[in-house]
């Protein structure tokens, strides 16, 4: 007994240094450290610093926010081979995050293993994070120094960055982990993965933060035809200062905005709604004015008011009323006499020309089929692969407007979507163009999302412009590009259309606040599309399902025109759509 507890307790002994093992960390070395091969620099952090003194630049800019990695500049007199090796790529990668003291971001360190598949020539990682639907990178260059010779045995080794602050709370973000050396020609050198930060609330508490508060007590009161909307205001401490309105029927939207008068009343205020027709449903949403702020939603019904007529001199004489009153009813009682004898006679004339018989008519209204719902055949065993295409001309807010449509379709439309603000490190690599002919090539459908910035791309600049004076050069960033892809796609539809072929690849659309005067000459043969209103009937088109057919339609949550809002992505879409044209309406006097 005692020999195998005894036994037992060497074995925890031998495991108890590889389950403390804690990741290796960068250390702070100099680029000569890291050539002369000291044992101090075995993973060594380079700096933009390091770069710009060992290359010689002048501007590091040039290379943006990444830090390059040139093998043979960096590593001195080394054998050139060593830069010529196949590397696999990491394996295990995880993203953990650490205490922020900042509530309006967070902080993430990346971990991960390298492959033994070439371990014996790696020098060393390139980490890179990039959020999804932005051009803004953020990397991390981390070398050994050149006496390291790492064995199959190593793999198990835990490496880890440096932390990356300053990434915004609730957002999606893709993180790259490179091996170096990097020859041409070799696809299997990185990993990518996509995680998300945290919540305001997973990090700071609900009750701090202000995209997740919302109004819970709503009262709604009618004198009238005016709506007086009561709401509770949030916490002083959140700092929100303004709210908006938003109800919607029918294709009719109205927006309110709403500033509360704090030195009245700091808890509840209330709001009247004005101009919204008489005897209908609105559905409306109430919410604080901040970023993804969570919606209150409720629902009013405007009730008819009934005026009363003018009082008259007739009406006020009894005498008068006395003697008009009889007359009235006889002449009434004649006129519905002989319009009742003049209906019958026309009834029964009319059933006798067509031989329609009473008991044929209840008998189809017994057997009239019930409408039935069209379940989505389940055959297709990927979803299809939307391509969207678009002009950034038009400044952040169409942008963004696209970026939500994109994750809306993804989410609830069944259909995975290609961007290229998703997918920068392939663009980076294979460049626009390449990138763009690639994907049309792949895609099951191409949506371009026309507006203002595709009907002036052929207009030159303005004289006098400097392109250094530009303030914000990556919102311009594929402006080259459009008219080239619209030519590309133009080709491919005049040929499809020229040999009788199927043209519902190809799609174009516009947001509300564009007109059909933004869609190009060349997109003039495929289907158009005006969203959000149109929402069905993309995905329709998306799936080859019909809406409606004898006794049946299609029912999709979600996509209808009244039901997209009910969800954030839906949510977030309309309020970007919102905006954007509110930026749009803004930048046409100037134009």
């Amino acid at each position: 007994m005692w020999r195998a507890l005894l036994v037992l307790l060497q074995v925890s002994a031998l495991d108890q240094p590889n389950a403390l093992a804690a990741a290796v960390t960068p250390q702070d070395c100099s680029l000569e450290c890291i050539r002369q091969g000291k044992p101090a620099c075995e993973y060594c952090r380079v700096t933009r610093d390091d770069i710009k003194k060992a290359l010689g630049l002048n501007s590091i800019n040039a290379f943006g926010s990444c830090i390059p990695w040139p093998c043979f500049e960096l590593l001195g007199d080394e054998d050139p081979r060593i830069c010529q090796h196949y590397v696999h790529a990491p394996t295990d990668v995880k993203v953990e995050f650490v205490h922020e003291p900042n509530p309006e971001s967070d902080t993430a360190v990346v971990s991960w293993k390298p492959s033994h598949y070439g371990i014996a020539f790696l020098r060393g990682f390139q980490v890179s994070v990039q959020a999804l639907g932005s051009f803004t990178f953020v990397c991390q260059l981390l070398l050994f120094h050149r006496n390291v010779s790492l064995s199959p045995s190593d793999a198990q080794t835990v490496y880890q960055s440096d932390p990356f602050t300053g990434l915004s709370l609730g957002s999606q973000y893709a993180v790259t982990v490179m091996a170096l050396p990097v020859p041409e020609q070799w696809e299997k050198f990185y990993h990518k993965k996509i995680f998300s930060t945290r919540s305001c609330a997973e990090k700071n508490g609900l009750e701090n933060c202000k995209q997740d508060w919302y109004p819970k007590h709503v009262e709604v009161h009618q004198e009238g035809s005016v709506i007086t909307v009561t709401f509770n205001l949030a916490p002083p401490n959140l700092g929100i200062r303004s709210y908006f309105c938003l109800c919607y029927t029918k294709g009719m939207r109205k927006y309110t905005d709403i500033i509360p008068n704090f030195s009245i009343n700091k808890t509840y205020h209330s709001h009247q709604l004005t101009d919204l027709q008489e005897g209908t449903n609105y559905t409306c949403e109430i919410a604080a004015n901040e970023i993804d702020a969570v919606r209150k939603t409720f629902n009013i019904h405007v009730i008819r008011t009934q005026k009363a007529p003018p009082p008259t001199e007739e009406a006020s004489d009894p005498t008068s009323l006395a003697v008009v009153l009889p007359l009235c009813l006889i002449v009434v009682f004649i006129l519905g006499v002989l319009l009742s004898a003049l209906t019958c006679r026309t009834s029964k004339t009319c059933r006798k020309n067509l031989d329609i018989k009473p008991e044929i008519i209840r008998l189809h209204e017994e057997n009239k089929t019930k409408e039935e719902v069209v379940l989505l055949p389940r055959a297709r065993l990927t979803p299809p692969r939307l391509l969207i295409c678009y002009s950034s001309c038009d400044g952040p807010a169409h942008v963004d407007a696209v970026l939500h449509l994109g994750a809306f379709i993804q989410q609830h439309m069944a259909t995975q979507v290609c961007l290229d603000l998703w997918d920068s490190l392939s663009v980076a690599e294979e460049g626009s163009m390449a990138w763009y002919c690639r994907q049309i090539q792949e895609s099951d459908f191409v949506l371009v999302m026309c507006s203002l910035g595709f009907r002036k791309r052929h207009e030159p600049a303005e004289p006098g412009k400097d392109e250094e004076d530009e303030e914000e050069p990556d919102l311009r960033s594929n402006s080259h590009i459009s008219a080239a892809i619209i030519r590309l796609i133009g080709e491919e539809v005049g040929r499809a259309k020229a040999r009788g072929q199927d043209l519902s690849k190809y799609m174009a659309a516009i947001f509300e606040y564009s007109e059909e005067t933004n869609i190009p000459t060349e997109l003039r043969l495929v289907p158009h599309y005006t969203l959000t209103s149109d929402l069905p009937l993309l995905f329709s088109h998306l799936h080859g399902v019909a809406l409606h057919r004898p006794g049946g339609y299609l029912k999709i949550n979600h996509i209808t025109e009244e039901g997209f809002a009910t969800v954030p992505a839906g949510a977030a879409l309309q309020r970007a759509i919102h905006e954007a044209g509110m930026a749009m309406r803004a930048r046409r006097p100037s134009d």
